[in-house]
């Protein structure tokens, strides 16, 4: 269990994220036209996981804009923004900010994403949705950087995440 804080009260999340080292745990999630995506789907490329608790906040939609901004000097790079949002929202934010270079899906049917990635919120107001984090796998499917943001309303370390796969 990891412990986070949002606007400095602790709250945990339900594990600690995967090893750096270790296999990408599999995925289904869901995209914006209601397809299902697996890792799978991803095969053969650097993935980057931009977690976050929902699109409809200041910080998480910051992150999935500097990630589009990003992503499209990346080769051979997909960036897969996740949280349990509806896929008619990451849809509509999307679309309204012209962000084509992310994929953005929706871990709402089940949670299994956040449960086996170990980012599931525990308690607190924001109990059930994804904390922050950001992790990277490189091609081969194994996971190369993790970070959990320690407080909640922080953005990730772009700089450093970015980093380990240019």
């Amino acid at each position: 269990m990891a412990q986070i804080t949002l606007k400095g009260a602790t709250v945990n999340t339900i594990g600690e994220l995967p090893q750096v080292g270790s296999m990408a745990p599999d995925f289904k999630m869901i995209a914006t036209d209601l397809s299902v995506k697996t890792l799978a789907d991803f095969k053969g490329k650097k993935i980057v996981l931009n977690i976050f608790p929902s699109v409809d906040t200041g910080t998480c939609a910051q992150s999935v804009r500097t990630f589009n901004q990003k992503a499209s000097s990346l080769e051979n790079t997909a960036v897969l923004c996740i949280s349990k949002d509806l896929p008619f929202a990451l849809a509509r934010f999307c679309g309204a900010e012209g962000l084509t270079n992310v994929v953005s899906l929706s871990d709402f049917r089940d949670g299994n994403f956040g449960k086996s990635y170990g980012l599931t919120i525990v308690d607190g107001p924001l109990e059930v949705l994804h904390s922050r984090c950001v992790v990277i796998i490189d091609e081969s499917g194994k996971i190369i950087y993790t970070e959990q943001v320690g407080e909640i309303v922080d953005e990730p370390n772009y700089s450093a995440a970015i980093a380990c796969i240019e």
